[in-house]
C-alpha cells in the first residue's frame, strides 16, 4: 500500500455520524487520500462503529493505532477518549493527554496536527456538534494552506459547531451532506 500524499479529516459530534453515513458510499474506491474521522463518541461504542461505516463503503475502514501510516484508500477512525496526532512522516500517534474543549478525542488537536503534517495538501471538514471543538483547528488548516469545509448548519442536527466555525473561522465552502462525497472525490484526485 502506498502512503497518502492527501488527507481528508472529518470532525463531528452530537448529529455528526448521519452526514458520514450520508457521505460514504460515495466515496471513489480510487481515492488519493486517507481519511481520518474524530467523532465525540464513549468507548463501548468501537466495534459497532467501525461495523458500521464498513458496511456503507468499499473502502477499508479501521481504528487508528500508534505509529500506523497513513495509507490511501483507508479510513481510520480515532479511538475513543484518545487525542490523534498526525506526525510530518504521515504516521499516526495516539494521546492521552488532558481533554481539549472538554472532549477526547479533539477535533482541534487533530486539524491542528494535520495541518503542521500536510499543508495544503489536506482538507479539514466539520460536521454537526454541540461546542466549539474544530474551530481553532479550522484556522490552523486554512494557516496550512488545506480546503476548510463545514456542514451548512441549516442541515446539522446540532448546528452551535459548524455555526460557531463560519462565525470564526475562514470556511471555503458550506456542503449539504449529499455534496460531501462529491467534495472529497474532487479535492481527492479522483
Amino acid at each position: 500500500m502506498t502512503t497518502a500524499p492527501y488527507l481528508i479529516v472529518i470532525g463531528g459530534s452530537a448529529g455528526g455520524l448521519q452526514p458520514i453515513l450520508t457521505l460514504l458510499p460515495g466515496l471513489a474506491v480510487s481515492l488519493n487520500a486517507a481519511i481520518i474521522i474524530v467523532l465525540h463518541r464513549q468507548s463501548h461504542y468501537e466495534s459497532v462503529l467501525t461495523e458500521l461505516l464498513s458496511a456503507k463503503t468499499l473502502l477499508p475502514v479501521k481504528e487508528a493505532a500508534e505509529k500506523e501510516p497513513l495509507l490511501k484508500g483507508t479510513i481510520y477512525i480515532v479511538p475513543a477518549d484518545y487525542h490523534l496526532l498526525i506526525e510530518t512522516d504521515h504516521t499516526l500517534s495516539l494521546d492521552y493527554s488532558e481533554k481539549v474543549n472538554f472532549s477526547r478525542p479533539s477535533i482541534d488537536v487533530t486539524f491542528s496536527s494535520a495541518a503542521l503534517a500536510y499543508g495544503s495538501n489536506m482538507a479539514a471538514l466539520l460536521l454537526s456538534g454541540a461546542n466549539t471543538d474544530g474551530t481553532e483547528g479550522l484556522i490552523d488548516v486554512h494557516e496550512a494552506g488545506g480546503t476548510t469545509a463545514v456542514q451548512d448548519p441549516a442541515t446539522a442536527d446540532v448546528d452551535y459547531m459548524p455555526r460557531q466555525a463560519i462565525e470564526l473561522a475562514p470556511v471555503d465552502i458550506i456542503l449539504q451532506p449529499q455534496e460531501m462525497a462529491t467534495f472529497i472525490n474532487g479535492i481527492a484526485g479522483v
